[in-house]
């Protein structure tokens, strides 16, 4: 019995390996990286003449590709409800429509959220997509608001070692994106100002691509306030910050159906999360959080929605 167990253990961990690499996969540690939570995706390699859209701030930019700024990315599958991974079943799948962030009545976009499973490799994963609407999200305020999704962070992950995470773009003009960590907190990236492509590219003062992991637990990090086009965006260190979750992944990205910098990205990039599972995932509350981290003329804004988990959010 204990040889055999042995060897069930070695295979399991080849297995998880293997799809770690595999088509554009990348593990995101329980632990998270030397110093952040977050790994580059869309934004590795970013220079200063090629700022790789700067998390949405910038346009244009070269959509990932077989070839280029690849990294998280998989070439998509013939349908939305078809695995990124040969072997894996759907198991699960929900289409719901985004509620307003006051909790008012009507709806500002749908959410996708599909689940595959490998019975044989107790192997899951969980897939998600939105697209946004022309909307108004707070229905408190006079005027219309437009949601902008910067970041989606998913629950259930606790325990379940190192997980993998990649996207697709079914959509040409999708989000790609930007950073995926195994944090709770999104932290907010602003471009220097949104007045120009040249500041577009640049990031605002004392903002990082990865932020640290020191102390912040928060849902969301940043400055909670809107700024206009020609303002200069200035935080602090202190927030750049967000501690290691293994609960939780986070994906960094930037859609709205209209953004205050010009951009034109309502749907998000299809994200994909595969961890080990010994049983299907089930739907469970508050699984899905969608945020809006203020990049520009906002303030932080926190849609939950339930969705497929392994484990409890």
């Amino acid at each position: 019995m204990k040889i055999s167990l042995l060897k069930m253990a070695v295979l399991s961990a080849l297995t998880f390996s293997s799809h770690a690499f595999a088509t554009g996969f990348v593990g995101l540690p329980a632990t998270g990286f030397a110093s952040s939570a977050y790994t580059n995706c869309f934004n590795d390699g970013r220079t200063a003449a090629d700022p790789k859209g700067n998390f949405g701030s910038y346009s244009p930019f070269t959509s990932p590709s077989t070839t280029v700024n690849n990294t998280c990315w998989v070439a998509k599958p013939s349908t939305e409800l078809t695995s990124p991974l040969s072997g894996y079943t759907l198991v699960g799948s929900r289409s719901v429509q985004i509620p307003t962030s006051t909790g008012a009545g009507g709806n500002i976009g749908t959410l996708v959220d599909y689940a595959w499973r490998n019975a044989s490799t107790n192997m899951c994963i969980i897939g998600t997509r939105a697209t946004m609407i022309n909307a108004d999200h707070d229905l408190s305020s006079a005027g219309t608001q437009i949601f902008e999704i910067n970041d989606v962070t998913r629950g259930g992950f606790s325990g379940l070692g190192t997980v993998n995470v990649a996207y697709t773009l079914f959509a040409s003009n999708a989000s790609p994106v930007y950073r995926a960590g195994r944090t709770f907190t999104s932290v907010q990236h602003r471009a220097l100002k949104y007045d120009t492509t040249a500041n577009k590219a640049l990031n605002g003062t004392n903002y990082l691509d990865l932020p640290t992991k020191t102390s912040v637990t928060a849902n969301i990090s940043g400055e909670n306030t809107p700024i206009a086009a020609g303002t200069t965006a200035t935080t602090t260190a202190a927030t750049q910050d967000a501690v290691v979750n293994d609960n939780y992944v986070d994906f960094t990205l930037d859609t709205g159906f209209q953004d205050d910098d010009g951009g034109l990205n309502p749907v998000t990039a299809f994200t994909y999360i595969q961890a080990s599972c010994t049983a299907n995932p089930t739907v469970q509350t508050n699984a899905i959080r969608l945020r809006q981290t203020a990049q520009e003329n906002a303030t932080f804004k926190e849609i939950l929605m339930d969705g497929y988990a392994i484990g409890t959010p």
